[in-house]
């Protein structure tokens, strides 16, 4: 989890910048998403802060107050819903809670925990990231005037893709409970997806409906495996 920082002093939002004087909590356990969003909010103005789990983001909350919380459904120690729903009847309130997934019909999930809105991974259009926030937005926090926003894509180098890739790569070759299989099969589909390695995700889409058919997946893994291991040579 990234250090803890005291909320900075509000200040008034900036022709492109219009998220200038907010903080964003992103608890989201991709390097690849997470560098996307940090890149979204250093080109909006935010600051962000990080966890890469439930347990993480709960320990962060004791002692820090976002602007923005942006919440994966699908964290490697549960399901995000419970934490959207917790701080959705917090009193007080975060000001917007978001959801977000590499799966958009998770998007009603989020809606009914009490999430202000969802982003559908890839997040890398700065406009529609500047949007999904503002629009949720109370009127004492919106400090900008109406300009036009730029519709510029945000894609991260090829590092943070890289150690998502690494972090699947070690799952794989230790997995033995069925539990993990669920998570990697989500993880790597949202890396996938964020990615736009469609081949890659969809044979993370293939693995989660044979899980969930109960099939066996000793195939569908090993495939997965060599797929992953092709990818980081390939980026090494």
């Amino acid at each position: 989890m990234d250090p803890v920082a005291p909320l900075p002093m509000r200040i008034m939002a900036q022709p492109g910048r219009p998220l200038a004087g907010l903080t964003v909590f992103a608890v989201e356990d991709s390097r690849y998403s997470s560098e996307a969003m940090r890149l979204l909010c250093m080109r909006s103005g935010a600051r962000i802060r990080r966890a890469d789990c439930l347990r993480s983001a709960i320990r962060h909350l004791q002692s820090y107050r976002p602007d923005v919380a942006i919440i994966d459904l699908g964290l490697p120690d549960g399901d995000g819903t419970g934490l959207i729903r917790n701080l959705a009847n917090a009193t007080p309130r975060l000001p917007v809670i978001l959801g977000i997934s590499g799966d958009p019909e998770l998007r009603d999930e989020a809606i009914a925990a009490g999430a202000d809105g969802f982003l559908s991974k890839p997040v890398e259009n700065l406009a529609m990231f500047q949007q999904a926030i503002m629009s949720a937005l109370p009127a004492n926090l919106r400090h900008w005037s109406p300009t036009p926003v730029p519709n510029d894509l945000i894609m991260p180098d090829g590092t943070s893709l890289r150690e998502d890739l690494t972090h699947v790569a070690d799952i794989l070759s230790t997995v033995s409970d069925t539990s993990r299989i669920d998570y990697i099969a989500r993880f790597l589909g949202g890396v996938a997806r964020s990615a736009h390695d469609q081949t890659l995700e969809e044979a993370a889409n293939a693995l989660a409906k044979d899980h969930r058919a109960g099939r066996a997946v000793a195939t569908e893994l090993a495939r997965l495996s060599a797929m992953v291991q092709d990818r980081l040579t390939r980026t090494a």
